[in-house]
């Protein structure tokens, strides 16, 4: 058996799976770990599931803790090993509070009815059989397909968390992380009825997405077209980089006044757009580009950074000592600032931090881009770009966007973008928009032809917006002008496939590569269902998307 097996992300060693190493940089221990993690919460379900199906509710606090579990094991999210050992004891708690509460006989459930070690070494030894391929036997489709599902559970969870930070979460996406779990258990699994539970995750993703666009629009207003600075001021700074809203609110609110400038960097730049976060004036601009490049941009810097969801990957020690993380994110050794029993962080320590070293010696001349094109914004132009298209100066939409990466392919993204003809439009979305949003694409009459759509959950915002493109020209979606280039590279991107996916959008190209978990029935039954495409060449890719 290999020291480790993972392949849930895009950029897993040799197209394959990570065996010795994550890419990530997870090590063998915290991947066996977050292994039995995920294999506890499918326990944790098993005896959940028959609760509901009795009648019984589950606490939200059970809910909540296999929401941030789930969260927790998705790629550059977690690599502290304290926690993974925290979070598998409390994981021990609850299950066996479960099993007293149902008091169930003759249980099968292999993830049930196992009793968790409470030392490191022996959690490590029984972590070999919650491993992905521990069980060769197992039918690679089916392992394909339960993979699949768990992978759109975790990105579920990490939209999930942010909403219910913020106060709002979906009862029915809360009873589907147990369903879910509870169901890939079962060792009599048919091919379709895994098809429709993927299917059925793809609609959860959809329905969490509406959830946290309600919580974002409804606490910080509906975004609007926004002129975001992306070189640097004079003075002390913190960097905030992720997701979460509601982290950069409460830093906002503690740095009032102190001569302290934010910054966002990475999927935080369509913060700017939010009413009730572009008030604070000295939320300065965004700092940096896709998240793969932050060992480089924070190395030596002067001030702080704040990682609030994913992805951190491990500290330089040149920054390792003006780097926190906080919510679901940590690394060994690195500082951590938690929330009290009412969600309030006090980031006294970062704020400090910053103000004692400095900052930017100078002020670089204003450069700025645009974000802020969520639905509501692009809505109200509805009728000029309807109007547009028929007069055939809009000829085709193109939404290029997704995650970012390494690899080298992802050039393609970048000269796609570059190679769409003027008279066209590009949506974008997520950290894969730093490929190309710095490049200056011109307008269309009034309307620009790159509009930044927002982070990776705003591909709900997209998908209104195409369906009320569909609805004023009386068709379907994919009938509209209009081709989906996705980047992928982690869980999200998996559970944003299958909510596209889910609401019978074909066509779609895919890449850089082909995801590793889906085995070739599977891929071929996804390519024949729903036409999606694995990208070729840009030349290619783009002739064929412009016959439509």
């Amino acid at each position: 058996m290999s020291e480790m097996f993972c392949f849930q992300c895009e950029q897993t060693a040799n197209g394959t799976g990570c065996t010795k190493i994550g890419v990530c940089g997870k090590n063998s221990t915290i991947s066996r770990l977050q292994d039995l993690m995920i294999y506890q919460l499918k326990g944790i379900s098993y005896y959940a599931q028959r609760l509901i199906e009795q009648g019984k509710n589950i606490e939200k606090d059970i809910i909540k803790f296999i929401e941030n579990t789930l969260f927790t094991t998705l790629t550059n999210v977690n690599f502290d090993l304290d926690t993974h050992i925290k979070i598998l004891k409390e994981s021990k708690k609850i299950k066996e509070n479960l099993r007293l509460t149902l008091n169930e006989e003759n249980t099968k459930c292999e993830q049930a009815t196992y009793n968790m070690s409470d030392t490191l070494e022996k959690m490590l030894e029984e972590a070999k059989k919650a491993g992905i391929m521990y069980d060769n036997t197992l039918n690679e489709d089916i392992r394909s397909l339960r993979e699949t599902i768990t992978y759109g559970l975790k990105g579920i969870s990490a939209y999930g968390h942010q909403a219910r930070i913020l106060g709002y979460f979906d009862e029915e996406v809360d009873k589907f992380y147990i369903k879910a779990l509870d169901f890939i258990t079962r060792e009599d699994n048919k091919l379709e009825e895994l098809i429709a539970l993927a299917m059925e995750t793809g609609e959860k993703s959809v329905a969490i997405m509406k959830t946290l666009d309600e919580a974002n629009t409804s606490i910080y207003k509906n975004p609007v077209p926004t002129k975001v600075n992306v070189n640097v001021k004079k003075g002390p700074f913190i960097i905030v980089s992720g997701h979460d809203l509601k982290d950069l609110e409460m830093l906002l609110e503690q740095t009032k006044d102190k001569g302290i400038n934010i910054y966002t960097h990475g999927e935080m730049i369509p913060s700017h757009s939010y009413p009730e976060l572009k008030k604070y004036s000295h939320l300065v601009g965004n700092f940096g580009s896709a998240w793969q490049n932050q060992q480089k941009e924070f190395d030596n810097l002067k001030g702080c950074m704040l990682m609030t969801t994913n992805c951190i990957m491990k500290p330089r020690d040149s920054y390792k000592d003006r780097i926190f993380t906080t919510s679901v994110v940590g690394w060994d050794d690195i500082k951590y600032i938690g929330a009290d029993e009412n969600g309030y962080k006090d980031f006294s320590p970062i704020i400090e931090k910053a103000l004692e070293l400095g900052g930017f010696e100078e002020d670089q001349e204003v450069k700025e881009v645009i974000v802020g094109f969520g639905r509501n914004a692009l809505l109200e132009n509805a009728n000029t770009i309807v109007e547009m298209v028929k007069s055939n100066e809009i000829k085709h939409f193109f939404l290029i966007g997704g995650c970012d990466g390494a690899r080298k392919e992802r050039q393609y993204y970048t000269d796609f973008a570059k190679s769409v003809p003027k008279d066209c439009v590009i949506l974008t979305l997520a950290c894969g928009k730093y490929r190309f949003n710095k490049l200056d694409f011109g307008q269309i009459g009034a309307i620009p032809r790159l509009l930044d759509v927002g982070q990776c959950n705003d591909a709900y915002s997209a998908v209104k917006i195409a369906l009320a493109l569909a609805d004023a020209f009386n068709t379907d979606v994919n009938s509209l002008p209009l081709s989906i280039i996705l980047s992928w590279y982690e869980q999200k991107a998996v559970a944003d496939l299958l909510a596209l996916l889910s609401l019978g959008i074909k066509g779609m190209y895919i890449g850089p590569t082909l995801p590793a978990f889906l085995s070739k029935n599977v891929l071929n039954y996804l390519m024949e269902t729903f036409d999606l495409k694995p990208i070729t060449t840009v030349e290619e890719d783009l002739a064929n998307c412009l016959k439509n």
